[in-house]
């Protein structure tokens, strides 16, 4: 069985950073693509970066140019780098493995406050 383990969300001031983290078990990690959904409140999951198992990358617009996902297969995590974070990126962030019909993490609560 798959879990996804995330870690790394916070407390951030407008305009800060932070590095989530997803950690997987399982077995051949590096051929699945891998996906960070957020969740805000009041509001629908959105999917909001993928990195697929050739390590290219795609962003929602909303995110597009302040985050970067990356992925280290040796010890099967996947990252995502939040930069100039904003108020409206505050959400439960959300690792996944195979889209909405497949494994999810427990999400971390990221809150950009000042």
């Amino acid at each position: 069985q798959v879990q996804l383990v995330e870690s790394g969300g916070g407390l951030v001031q407008p305009g800060g950073s932070l590095r989530l983290s997803c950690a997987a078990s399982g077995s051949f990690f590096s051929l699945y693509t891998m996906n960070w959904y957020r969740e805000a409140p009041g509001k629908q999951r959105e999917l909001a970066a993928t990195i697929y198992s050739s390590g290219t990358t795609n962003y929602s617009d909303s995110v597009k140019g302040r985050f970067t996902i990356s992925r280290d297969n040796a010890k099967k995590t996947v990252y995502l780098q939040m930069n100039s974070l904003k108020p409206e990126d505050t959400a439960v962030y959300y690792c996944n493995r195979g889209y909405l019909g497949g494994f999810w993490g427990q999400g971390t609560q990221v809150t950009v406050s000042s």
